[in-house]
């Protein structure tokens, strides 16, 4: 059976992983897949990416990198995700993965007007959200976590922003029949959303935001959270006789 790649691009702090997992950990749990189901490619440490029509899908995570710096890893994923999309693979690019998969079908990606953009968001859907796979089964608005600094600042041609947040027109957007991504990060828990916020305590003072005010302002995303087993059950299983569990 071909497998759901993980596409790991980075990994979380160690002072956030010792306590609570890691992207691939968090992902399992929010896909609901078998453990036989999934693979992890870690393509900054060099792992190889398996050609895509032996793939089921593929979820490419987070990373402290930037798109902007082109690393060589990043840019051999790019090209990748270039070569799925001719094959109509399903995928869900999250935070660093959102960017790269806009960078890869010719958006453009740079760091967010106004700085930073971190804690438990107001989302809201629009254009043609209600008609989309995703997009219908998500509420007019919702709360998300997210922590970036770049984002998507113009779509590749083709592509069409579903969601957006107060500062971020882009949050959630659709590339073809199985390729969607998000700035937000439908895997973290509120536990996780605070952990990231308290280990950054300091440089969001020196920036002008305010820690403590985000700390209280975290709260459960059930809406992004199912996101995940949307994408599962609207472009996984759609597209393959793949059972979840």
């Amino acid at each position: 059976m071909k497998p759901v790649l993980i596409v790991r691009t980075g990994r979380a702090p160690e002072t956030i992983s010792a306590r609570h997992g890691d992207f691939p950990r968090w992902f399992r749990l929010g896909l609901r897949l078998r453990d036989a189901h999934v693979r992890v490619i870690d393509v900054e440490q060099g792992d190889r990416l398996p050609d895509p029509d032996d793939c089921a899908g593929a979820v490419i995570t987070g990373s402290a990198s930037m798109v902007t710096e082109k690393l060589p890893w990043s840019e051999r994923t790019a090209a990748w995700i270039r070569n799925a999309m001719d094959v109509d693979l399903p995928m869900l690019g999250v935070c660093y993965g959102h960017q790269l998969m806009s960078h890869a079908l010719g958006g453009r990606v740079d760091y967010l007007p106004g700085g930073r953009e971190m804690g438990t968001l107001r989302i809201v859907t629009q254009g043609d959200a209600e008609k989309d796979a995703l997009g219908a089964g998500l509420p007019q608005e919702f709360h998300a976590h997210a922590t970036h600094e770049q984002s998507v600042m113009e779509l590749p041609r083709g592509a069409v922003s579903l969601a957006r947040s107060d500062r971020d027109p882009h949050h959630l957007v659709r590339y073809g029949k199985h390729a969607i991504s998000t700035q937000f990060h439908p895997e973290f828990s509120a536990e996780v959303m605070r952990a990231y916020i308290r280990r950054k305590h300091d440089v969001l003072r020196e920036e002008g935001h305010a820690p403590d005010a985000l700390l209280a302002a975290v709260v459960p995303t059930p809406d992004a959270t199912m996101l995940l087993r949307h994408f599962v059950r609207e472009h996984l299983l759609a597209s393959s006789e793949m059972s979840a569990a």
